[in-house]
């Protein structure tokens, strides 16, 4: 496992009179081409509203700034206050793999978020595929946008994967100097692909299927605690106390802590006493 975190600075420019290299990995930080290829990105993610658009962009210019034969991206919705991801390739992947990687909460995906914000300290970040257990690929470069303040609460995540180990720390600065319209490109086009397709309303889970230390949580809901109440009566943080109520909340399909209690006491008579 590698960590890109310490960018190179930009190297002297050629000498007068000599070719300035064209391809990724000559010995200028950006060639001629590649500046072209990234004004061309830059100003065809602009007009991007449709899958369709957004993955034929990927295919143009941006791989020649950064090839890919996988490209995993995720936005945050609020409906599951969580990240939702779809995988985009231009080569045939592992069996099971497009499940792993975007199926929810997949560990998979949540390892790389977890590694982007501890090891990466939420710059690029390259990883070795063989860590993580990717078959068909050598390297990952993944990257994403937080809220402001908040570096835990990620926006927008992406991954980029390739059969060849390509990646260096020149292609994530491009990473960088691109994450801003990557992450707007991504944001535009699911906008527009959900006022197309509303989504589905989210249907509660069974209480069958909250864990032990849920059902806890949840007495503790119950009983008008805050979350710092619960994590003193429980012995654990209030930060994993606030995770447990999330996940309460996506699990029974509730817009908040009453609603989440409303939806439990039916069917949950210990509840009650």
């Amino acid at each position: 496992m590698q960590l890109v975190n310490a960018l190179p600075g930009s190297p002297a420019g050629p000498a007068a009179g000599s070719a300035e290299p064209d391809d990724l990995y000559g010995s200028t930080l950006m060639s001629l081409a590649q500046v072209r290829a990234l004004v061309r990105t830059v100003e065809g993610g602009l007009a991007l509203r449709h899958i369709a658009q957004f993955f034929v962009w990927t295919q143009g210019s941006l791989q020649q700034l950064l090839p890919h034969q996988l490209l995993l991206c995720g936005a945050y919705q609020r409906s599951s206050r969580e990240l939702r991801f779809e995988v985009f390739n231009n080569v045939p992947m592992p069996s099971g793999l497009d499940a792993a990687l975007c199926a929810d909460g997949a560990p998979l995906s949540r390892r790389l978020q977890s590694d982007w914000l501890t090891l990466g300290e939420g710059r690029p970040l390259l990883l070795a595929a063989s860590d993580l257990g990717l078959p068909g690929y050598a390297q990952l470069l993944v990257h994403g946008v937080s809220r402001p303040q908040r570096p835990s609460e990620i926006e927008s995540f992406f991954a980029l994967a390739h059969s060849e180990p390509l990646y260096g720390p020149r292609q994530a600065l491009l990473l960088e100097l691109l994450m801003p319209h990557l992450h707007a490109a991504w944001l535009r086009v699911q906008a527009a692909e959900s006022r197309r397709s509303p989504p589905r309303p989210v249907q509660p889970a069974a209480t069958g299927d909250l864990t032990a230390r849920e059902c806890q949580v949840l007495q503790g809901l119950r009983q008008g605690q805050s979350n710092l109440e619960i994590s003193q009566a429980l012995g654990i943080s209030a930060l994993t106390v606030k995770n447990h109520v999330q996940r309460i909340l996506r699990k029974l399909g509730a817009s908040n802590r009453a609603h989440a209690v409303a939806r439990a006491q039916h069917s949950l008579p210990w509840l009650n006493e």
